[in-house]
């Protein structure tokens, strides 16, 4: 695939290089009771729990069914569906990929594209036509209506937060950034194209940015960590 994903289309302050460390709470399975009086209602109960196991059982299946490797090209609509996907534990900054909007390999045809350190997401569009991979971790399916437990702090070089579910909203502060190294970013999706970002900028210093409860993700590289400040 070459070289030519070192700089990625959705820059326009600095280096626009994604990653990020990000978990959503699991499922939990519903418990049978037993009794000798209302057994009925003990049996409602079971079956209850049996119906949560095997919705629990089939969304599991259905997201694994939805991940893809991450490593290829893939035809939307055939290969990959429409949606939100992310990969975790990149760390050689060698996963890059690209949504394209034919298969040419032309430039002209590339919609957007990243590096990812760390977890990247990417929302990859109905309109698209082809995904390309190279140097990933096997790409999931996110669930949009998931919920998280928001952190209040998060790691400077860390890349991309979901808001409200990875990290939560707030004012936050990142101190002793040296040589301008340090890049944030709010965005207002994961299509990485330039109408995606709401703010960026490389920072020597402190670096203070307030993300807001309506931004959809926040992209952080090469910084120290951050506090929430406020």
């Amino acid at each position: 695939m070459g070289m030519k994903g070192k700089v990625a289309l959705g820059a326009v302050v600095g280096i626009v290089v994604i990653g990020a460390v990000s978990a959503n709470a699991g499922n939990g399975d519903g418990d049978s009771g037993s009794g000798d009086k209302g057994s009925s209602a003990s049996a409602e109960r079971a079956a209850g729990g049996e119906k949560a196991k095997d919705t629990a059982e089939t969304a599991e299946t259905a997201e694994k069914k939805a991940a893809f490797a991450g490593d290829g090209d893939f035809q939307v609509g055939t290969d990959v569906k429409p949606g939100t996907y992310r990969t975790t534990g990149n760390t050689d900054g060698m996963c890059y990929w690209e949504r394209a909007k034919d298969s040419s390999g032309e430039m002209d045809s590339l919609l957007a594209n990243d590096n990812v350190t760390g977890t990247g997401y990417v929302t990859i569009k109905a309109g698209d036509k082809l995904f390309s991979s190279s140097g990933c971790k096997d790409w999931e399916a996110v669930d949009e209506k998931a919920k998280g437990s928001p952190a209040s702090t998060m790691s400077g070089d860390g890349g991309m937060f979901r808001v409200g579910v990875d990290i939560a909203p707030g004012t936050y502060k990142s101190t002793g950034n040296a040589d301008d190294s340090c890049y944030w970013e709010r965005t207002k999706d994961a299509e990485h194209g330039l109408d995606s970002i709401i703010a960026n900028n490389n920072v020597t210093g402190t670096a203070v940015v307030t993300i807001s409860a309506s931004d959809a993700y926040f992209k952080t590289v090469g910084c120290q960590d951050w506090k929430k400040s406020g």
